[in-house]
């Protein structure tokens, strides 16, 4: 069995550069860009400009860029050997402690839209955990095995997630709190979210409206926020009382620039949004700096973002993957993935990169998970650590609203609250998520 860690894939640039400023250190690091790379504030525009409406990437200047106001980092255009030059000096002792290439991120599943069935997928999910098995020489007592696959599979009720993380028993709603999901988008006309109270976005450029031609954003949107009695079939929603932010910053496609991200994090601080839900990533095992700080100063405002470990592990073949960019940031919490038998899905990165606060904090359901899909679909299963990263999103909504807790206050109530599982804390953390 291998141990060694995977090669990660060359990062997709755009050709614009992150630049993250030190804590207070705003004005000294646009005087630095100015003397180093010729970049002007007055090419710069503001996402204050926009207040908590968000930036509108329609207006970014062609020439030089945007300061994310509530982030402390400024996206934008400049020569490349002077970014290099610059990129040198920065650090805790400069004005600016990074300056990285912008990257693309993309919706994590392992299956595309319009693709495989629920049927395909439920007997790959068998397969693959019985190769699994074999491969690793698991002992588990198949008595035992067969209890919890029948106590945790989906009913007319309720999807087995929602009863593995007690989400079925629960009586909060999420009233009260602000849950972003940033993703592709959400069908806004699914007759499950008719009523609610959703507040919309695109970070897309050329796209006006958030509505999902995808269909990722829109499953991962049900997990976390979906109806208590959807119009049909069995409930798949976690927090059907919150509020509903909704960032469009993956394209139908299932792309998007670091820029779209990162302005839509930033709006969502700015609305004071409790939760942040990202599905999306890349396989890069580098950690960013601009990340990081997003995350950091996201929590200080009192907003938990939490993020898709990633889906490049082949566990039946002895590759554990890594997991990958944004969740690697240490002030996101990373979700695995696990299935109904409380196990760790075959595609569910591992913390190969043995870096503190990197890994998995977290396990969630993410194999076989039945949520909403653009109609006329209305409905479909799915397999991630994308699935599996609502599902805490939302049972953070519930602790939330529970508990009064924020930010970093927040995180810790999920861990400490995590039910323990037979499992390696590399591969989901403190165990599976669970509602109070």
């Amino acid at each position: 069995m291998s141990d060694t860690l995977p090669d990660s894939h060359a990062p997709e640039t755009t050709g614009r550069f992150i630049v993250t400023f030190r804590e207070g250190g705003q004005s000294d690091a646009l005087a630095a860009l100015k003397k180093g790379a010729g970049v002007a504030k007055s090419r710069l525009m503001s996402s204050a400009e926009f207040s908590d409406a968000g930036l509108n990437l329609e207006q970014l200047p062609d020439e030089g860029g945007v300061i994310l106001e509530h982030l402390g980092i400024a996206v934008l255009r400049m020569d490349d050997a002077a970014a290099g030059t610059m990129a040198q000096d920065a650090g805790d002792d400069s004005a600016i402690l990074a300056i990285e290439p912008e990257g693309i991120m993309y919706a994590l599943g392992d299956t595309p839209a319009g693709g495989l069935s629920a049927d395909y997928l439920r007997g790959f999910r068998d397969a693959a955990d019985m190769l699994y098995r074999r491969a690793t020489g698991a002992a588990e007592d198949d008595a035992m095995g067969a209890e919890i696959a029948a106590a945790f599979a989906d009913s007319t009720a309720f999807t087995w997630g929602l009863q593995a993380t007690k989400v079925a028993t629960s009586r909060y709603t999420g009233k009260g709190i602000k849950v972003a999901v940033l993703d592709t988008g959400l069908d806004l006309k699914h007759p499950d979210f008719t009523g609610r109270s959703i507040v919309s976005r695109s970070f897309i450029s050329g796209v006006a409206s958030a509505q999902d031609g995808h269909g990722h954003g829109t499953h991962c949107t049900g997990t976390a926020c979906g109806p208590r009695r959807p119009g049909v079939g069995r409930r798949y929603g976690v927090a059907y009382g919150a509020q509903i932010f909704i960032g469009k910053v993956l394209s139908d496609a299932g792309s998007g620039s670091d820029l779209g991200i990162l302005a839509a994090i930033d709006w969502a601080v700015a609305n004071k949004c409790h939760i942040i839900s990202m599905s999306l990533g890349a396989d890069v095992n580098s950690t960013s700096v601009a990340y990081e700080t997003a995350g950091q100063r996201a929590l200080n405002a009192g907003t938990l973002i939490v993020a898709a470990a990633g889906n490049n592990a082949q566990r039946s073949a002895g590759n554990f993957g890594f997991v990958g960019r944004p969740a690697n940031s240490r002030t996101f919490m990373a979700v695995g993935a696990l299935d109904a038998n409380l196990r760790m899905g075959n595609f569910s990165a591992r913390d190969t990169v043995r870096t503190a606060g990197t890994g998995v904090d977290i396990g969630g359901p993410g194999v076989a998970v039945y949520s909403a899909w653009p109609m006329p679909t209305r409905t479909r299963s799915l397999n991630g650590t994308s699935m599996a990263t609502p599902h805490v999103a939302g049972i953070a909504a519930l602790w939330a609203q529970a508990s009064g807790d924020r930010g970093a206050a927040l995180w810790q109530r999920l861990i400490t609250t995590a039910r323990a599982l037979p499992l390696p804390v590399v591969d989901c953390g403190r165990g599976i998520v669970q509602a109070p």
